[in-house]
């Protein structure tokens, strides 16, 4: 065991919600049971979020909270997120840190994820390694489509995409509706494009390095144009 650390303990499971939005924050969720706990999960319910109805998303979130023995989030603000990348750290770096940020609270002896990557192995490597459990004996399991292969990762999922909603039903009320934050949401886009007509600086929840937010200034100018030559 390494010196100041608890031994590892327990079966966790970490995804996030919020990858690829142009506006709020990257949410990533890790829960831990110090048993195997899949039927449980699967006697309420519990599926991919995506899946789910916003209703029975929080009803089960509700009851994950119930018996999850350790929750860990780690919330990366589209402000943090634009402030790395223009030091050329990449958005693949960037959730490796925040995973590996939830490993080392929660140490578990197993664990599942939902790899953020386009190779499954080497995320999986860069957590062991950088997380320092793989030389512990942690077994680290990533994949892609965890969430709807695992239980438990389902169950992180559901609890990861409820915290980012919780969070951009705040920032709704302070910055307007912007919507999902998703760059194909009319109400995203139509957000965007309000700023930029109106020449306003963008709010802190929006992440100016997406190129999104380029391709939405490109629409209104071809739109211009057109109207113009009309």
């Amino acid at each position: 065991m390494t010196a100041g650390y608890s031994r590892l303990s327990g079966i966790a499971g970490i995804d996030e919600s919020g990858r690829g939005p142009v506006i709020g924050p990257l949410v990533i969720c890790g829960i831990l049971f110090e048993k195997n706990m899949d039927g449980d999960l699967h006697s309420i319910g519990v599926r991919d979020s995506k899946i789910l109805t916003p209703k029975k998303r929080r009803d089960l979130a509700a009851q994950v909270v119930k018996i999850a023995d350790k929750i860990e989030f780690e919330v990366i603000s589209a402000e943090v997120i634009d402030r790395l990348r223009t030091k050329g750290i990449s958005l693949n770096d960037i959730e490796v840190d925040g995973f590996v940020a939830v490993l080392k609270r929660l140490r578990p002896s197993e664990v599942y994820v939902d790899a953020a990557d386009v190779d499954a192995r080497r995320f999986g490597d860069n957590l062991a390694q950088k997380s320092g459990l793989g030389k512990e004996g942690c077994l680290l399991i990533s994949e892609h489509k965890a969430d709807s292969r695992y239980q438990i990762v389902s169950a992180a999922s559901i609890l990861a995409k409820e915290e980012r909603e919780r969070r951009l039903s705040l920032m709704h009320e302070e910055f307007g509706d912007f919507g999902s934050g998703y760059p194909n949401d009319p109400k995203t886009i139509a957000y965007i494009q309000s700023l930029l007509k109106a020449d306003e600086a963008f709010p802190i929840v929006v992440r100016r390095t997406w190129k999104s937010i380029e391709r939405i200034r490109e629409g209104l100018l071809g739109t211009q144009t057109a109207l113009d030559e009309y």
